[in-house]
């Protein structure tokens, strides 16, 4: 039964890792096409903008598979919740950020092209470090048994 529960989690964790290393791919192509030989225009554009923010979407997906996978069934702990509640907003922030133009808020409105500035650029950053902070606190610490106090001092009831 423990040779199979293995087995399981190490195909988990390879299934996280795969999902995770193909939207570092997607990721890759959206960031510079070019090094892919799929390079048509100078400028950054929509679709080269949603394809990098779909990589990231799905690297956030691996990683939030490879992180049950290290929690191991344990329950999660309230700084791992908030950890993965912030990889959520975190990505969040970067699609806004990313997408600003499109959805009217940037300063290229829609009709036009959208322009991927360096307002915009900074702010799709901020959501990856939201993410990557998210992640970390979403580490699993090792599991310790409470350890008793020690009293070094007696009670003001004991004198």
């Amino acid at each position: 039964m423990e040779v199979h529960n293995r087995q399981r989690l190490r195909n988990r964790l390879r299934t996280g890792l795969g999902v995770l290393l193909t939207g570092f791919l997607v990721f890759l192509i959206g960031i510079r096409p070019a090094y892919f030989g799929l390079d048509r225009s100078p400028v950054i554009g929509f679709v080269q903008i949603a394809v990098f923010l779909v990589g990231l979407a799905v690297m956030c997906g691996g990683g939030y598979l490879v992180f049950n996978v290290l929690w191991n069934g344990r329950e999660k702990s309230l700084l791992a919740d908030i950890g993965f509640r912030l990889v959520s907003t975190g990505y969040l922030i970067a699609v806004m950020s990313g997408m600003a133009d499109v959805f009217g808020i940037g300063s290229h409105r829609f009709p036009k092209v959208p322009y991927f500035g360096a307002v915009q650029a900074m702010g799709v950053l901020a959501g990856q470090v939201l993410i990557v902070l998210g992640f970390l606190m979403a580490i699993p610490l090792p599991y310790r048994l409470p350890t008793p106090m020690t009293r070094s001092r007696p009670s003001s009831t004991e004198q």
